[in-house]
Order: structure tokens, then C-alpha cells, then sequence
């Protein structure tokens, strides 16, 4: 009864789609191919057949199309959470240019946790994804990235920087953004320069940038300090960061590896009672736009989200259609805000001791 079930539903498609075809003016293959791989349609073409579809009310049907061809066109993204802007904008250019190629998105979220990216993996790959797009904790100490070797599914990163498993990866450099955001404080005059993460465990991303500031602070003969690290990612702790904003060495400048981490950092310092920036700078790490919209307007080193979210999709498209994929690292930039300042000891470009 199922085949002859699936048999009746393709033939009826196939109806609909000759109705579609000739209400648009253009060959059944031709119809059928807006559906199915719309990219390969002049613009106008490809309106007069959705136009047509939409007033027949003709839905493609998508079981019968994945029995033909092996695709589901859909596309699996597992990202660590939906609450950081950079990850919902990142996560809105991929849609759109899935779209485009006619694929859908199967997305999960993961917590920064591994346990719950094993998960959310096989369950991707039950649903017969035809490929993956990951941000995961930790890249190359990841049992699932390990598996994934062996499974004929195409998969791109976003984000990670692996060292040791050759998996093509999307993302900015981490270690050379977070080197020029030191840079940048540092010719201001601060030389009591601290950096704030979350749980280093879990984001080889900021295990990057700690690397790219301990880099810059001994290339000026300066204390680089262990990391400042926070309970959650996206949340500062007074009663952590506190210790090291008293005596003679306090801190005079803050690098936080994200920047909603960055805001809740400027937050508790504003609570506390301390001035930003004139006792303290903070640079926060990812250019989200609510930064620029609040006072003092956040300093931080930009990774364009949407253009990572469009390069992740086209290189797993290119991996799909087997072409040459592109570049992987996209470019920062670094946005001045009103969160920094030269510090309480400098007037000018005179240090005072």
C-alpha cells in the first residue's frame, strides 16, 4: 500500500507540475527545475513559476523528489547558542542563501556542551542531512569531528580554528584579531591590561584570542596575565573580576572574547561605582550592533556575522557540487567606541608613573 501510495503522490505532483508549467509558459522541465535547483533560472523565469505555483497552489512534493535524487536539500547547523546576536545573524545569512539554492535549514542549538553536540549530530544525520555546518566547543579535542571523518557527509566550521583535523573552516583569524585589539589599548597607554572569557574548556576560540593578547602584551615586555574567567560565557562576575581592580597593579583595560560579555562587564563596573572609561577601558569581541547603541558605545573587534553565515553555506554547497571551495578566513575589523580611553595615569601621550 505505500508504494502504491508514493506512485499515485509522484504522478499527481507530476500533473500539477505540467499545470504549473503551462500556466508560466515554460516546459515541464524547466518548471520542475525551479523547485529543485532555482539558481540555474533567469530571475524572470523563476517569478513566473512561483507565480503560477502560487496561484494553483501547487506544493512540490518533497518525498518524492528526495526518492529521486537521494537530496533531502536540507542542510543540518548546529550552533552553541541563539542568545548571541552573532550566532542569529550568522544564522539569518545562511538561511537566505540556502534558500536561494533551494535548500532548507534543520537547526539546534548546544550549549557550548559536547555531550549535546554528539546529539544533535546524530539525530542530523537520521534525518539523512545532505551536509553539516557546525560551530562546536572545541574542534580538535571533539570525538564527533573525529567520526565525522569516517561518515560521507560534507561538513564546514564556523568559527573553530582546528589544528589538526583538515575540515574546511569559515571564521576570522582569532589570535591576530584579539593581538590588534591589545595593540590598540596599548597605544592609548594602558600597560595593566587584563582579558575576561568564560569557560576556556569550552571555546577553542577564545583559547585563540588569550594567545593572540599573551602575544602582544610580552612583545611590549609587559605581564600577560591568566585569563579572567567568568561561570558563564555571556555573563560577568564582580565578585571574580574585583580582585583585580585593587592595589598598585590594578587592571586599567579589560579584553572580554565576546562582547554581550563585554556589556554585563560595563554593567557591573558602572554598579560597583567605577567609571567607564575614564578608571577603566573595556573592548568587547564579536561588532554586535546593540553595542553601538549603548552608552558608553562598546569598542570591539567585528567579525561580520552575516558574511560568515554566507560563506559557510556556499562552501558546503561547493563541497556538495564538487567545486573548489573558498577562502576561509574572512576579515575583522576593529570598532572604536566610547568604552576606552587612556588610562587615570596618562594625560595626553605623556605617562606619568
Amino acid at each position: 500500500m505505500i508504494s502504491i501510495s508514493l506512485v499515485h503522490m509522484e504522478r499527481k505532483t507530476v500533473s500539477d507540475l505540467i499545470s504549473v508549467a503551462k500556466l508560466a509558459g515554460v516546459s515541464r522541465a524547466t518548471a520542475a527545475r525551479a523547485f529543485s535547483n532555482p539558481t540555474l533560472l533567469r530571475q524572470a523565469t523563476l517569478q513566473k513559476v512561483m507565480a503560477a505555483s502560487k496561484q494553483l497552489g501547487f506544493r512540490p512534493n518533497r518525498i518524492a523528489q528526495q526518492l529521486r535524487t537521494k537530496s533531502t536539500k536540507i542542510i543540518g547547523v548546529a550552533l552553541p547558542t541563539l542568545s548571541n546576536p552573532v550566532f542569529a545573524e550568522q544564522l539569518q545569512a545562511m538561511e537566505t542563501v540556502a534558500k536561494q539554492h533551494g535548500y532548507s535549514l534543520l537547526v539546534a542549538t548546544t550549549d557550548y556542551q559536547p555531550a549535546q553536540e554528539a546529539d544533535v549530530i546524530e539525530n542530523m544525520l537520521r534525518q539523512q542531512v545532505d551536509g553539516l555546518v557546525l560551530t562546536v566547543a572545541d574542534a580538535d579535542n571533539n570525538t564527533v569531528l573525529d567520526a565525522l571523518q569516517w561518515e560521507d557527509i560534507p561538513t564546514v566550521l564556523v568559527h573553530n580554528q582546528p589544528q589538526r583535523l583538515k575540515i574546511p573552516t569559515i571564521c576570522v583569524n582569532n589570535y591576530r584579531a584579539m593581538y590588534d585589539a591589545t595593540c590598540h589599548i596599548q597605544q592609548l597607554g594602558h600597560r595593566h591590561i587584563g582579558m575576561i572569557a568564560g569557560p576556556m574548556w569550552q571555546s577553542d576560540r577564545a583559547r585563540l584570542r588569550y594567545a593572540g593578547y599573551c602575544h602582544a602584551m610580552n612583545l611590549k615586555g609587559l605581564a600577560a596575565l591568566p585569563v579572567i574567567e567568568m561561570p558563564k560565557h555571556t555573563q560577568s562576575c564582580f565578585t571574580t573580576l574585583q580582585p583585580y581592580l585593587l592595589g598598585e597593579n590594578a587592571l586599567t583595560a579589560l579584553l572580554c572574547s565576546n562582547d554581550l560579555l563585554a556589556l554585563s562587564t560595563i554593567g557591573s563596573l558602572l554598579r560597583a561605582g567605577y567609571q567607564v572609561p575614564q578608571q577603566i577601558s573595556v573592548i568587547g569581541f564579536d561588532g554586535i550592533d546593540l553595542g553601538q547603541h549603548l552608552y558608553p558605545s562598546l569598542c570591539s573587534v567585528v567579525q561580520p556575522g552575516d558574511k560568515l553565515g554566507r560563506q559557510a553555506v556556499e562552501s558546503l554547497l561547493a563541497l556538495l557540487n564538487g567545486q573548489p571551495l573558498l577562502p576561509g578566513t574572512v576579515t575583522h575589523h576593529f570598532r572604536v567606541g566610547e568604552s576606552t580611553a587612556s588610562p587615570p595615569n596618562v594625560q595626553g601621550n605623556v605617562l606619568l608613573g
